[in-house]
């Protein structure tokens, strides 16, 4: 029988949905402050009078950003870049974390290649030896520069190793005895009993090689190779009034940078905005318990 709740616990529940409603607030509005500074007009924006709603309702920034073909090319950059990463991140993710999370019994190098991997989040290589070995291996405007930045998150391993080795002994003894092999039990055991922790991993990096502008300026020297967040951060515009129309003169004049910058923020912002609510319910169990070994 569910006992009924006291005046004092109501209150706290009350109080409990207004906190989280003001942190959703907090969250959303500056997303919304930049959709409408992108939709005001210049002088509005220029002169801090846009809060909640845009004021001189237009669209000539992201009629900029639409009629740019670079700006497309930079797009379908970065979204074949975040396939192809997160792609790569997720295999060895998972071929490293499967045999970390054994005993050192069973595997006995294991305490050697998890220092290993503490050693790298503590201390790196160094810009520049990590530039000259991307160049000597031919990388230099090629997008599998981008790609393997970043393929081994020792982080998110770790993560897995401790949510793998949280998963219940007998079920790998069962799976010994019925004659399962290493890859058997890792394809049809620890796999789909860890689609929590995968997800969020999956997430991480997905957040990662979408958001990462700055290899792309180091190892890209050709805008048609820059990958969309550098694009954005590199990216000027060139009025040249030779050769200008009377209406492209008049869009311009009308946008400034500060709404064409809103325009762009924005834009970066959608793809992740549509993927995390798909991996949202899995990130709380997942980062919960692959943080903490029992």
């Amino acid at each position: 029988m569910v006992a009924e709740k006291t005046l004092g616990s109501k209150m706290f529940d009350w109080l409990l949905v207004v906190i989280l409603v003001g942190i959703a607030l907090l969250c959303v509005l500056p997303i919304w402050y930049m959709l409408a500074v992108s939709l005001s007009e210049k002088s509005a924006a220029s002169a801090g009078l846009v809060r909640l709603w845009p004021v001189g309702f237009n669209l000539n920034s992201y009629e900029q950003i639409v009629g740019d073909a670079k700006f497309f090319n930079s797009f379908f950059i970065s979204v074949k870049r975040v396939l192809l990463g997160a792609s790569i991140s997720f295999v060895i993710t998972v071929l490293m974390a499967y045999p970390l999370s054994k005993s050192a019994k069973d595997f006995k190098l294991r305490n050697v290649f998890m220092w290993l991997l503490v050693f790298t989040m503590l201390f790196h290589g160094g810009l520049i030896p990590w530039y000259q070995t991307i160049k000597e291996l031919g990388l230099i405007n090629n997008i599998w520069a981008l790609a393997l930045g970043g393929s081994v998150p020792v982080f998110s391993v770790i993560l897995v190793v401790n949510y793998f080795r949280n998963l219940p002994k007998e079920l790998e003894e069962a799976a010994v005895v019925d004659g399962a092999g290493p890859w058997y039990m890792l394809l049809r055991l620890y796999i789909p009993l860890a689609v929590p922790v995968l997800a969020t991993v999956t997430l991480f990096s997905i957040v990662y090689h979408w958001n990462e502008f700055f290899n792309g300026l180091v190892l890209m020297t050709r805008e048609n190779h820059y990958p969309l967040q550098t694009y954005i951060q590199q990216l000027v515009i060139t009025i040249n009034t030779a050769n200008m129309t009377e209406d492209q003169f008049k869009r311009l004049s009308e946008m400034s940078n500060q709404t064409l910058n809103a325009a762009k923020i924005f834009i970066a912002m959608i793809p992740i905005l549509v993927v995390y609510p798909f991996l949202q319910r899995f990130f709380i169990h997942g980062i919960t318990l692959g943080s903490v070994k029992e």
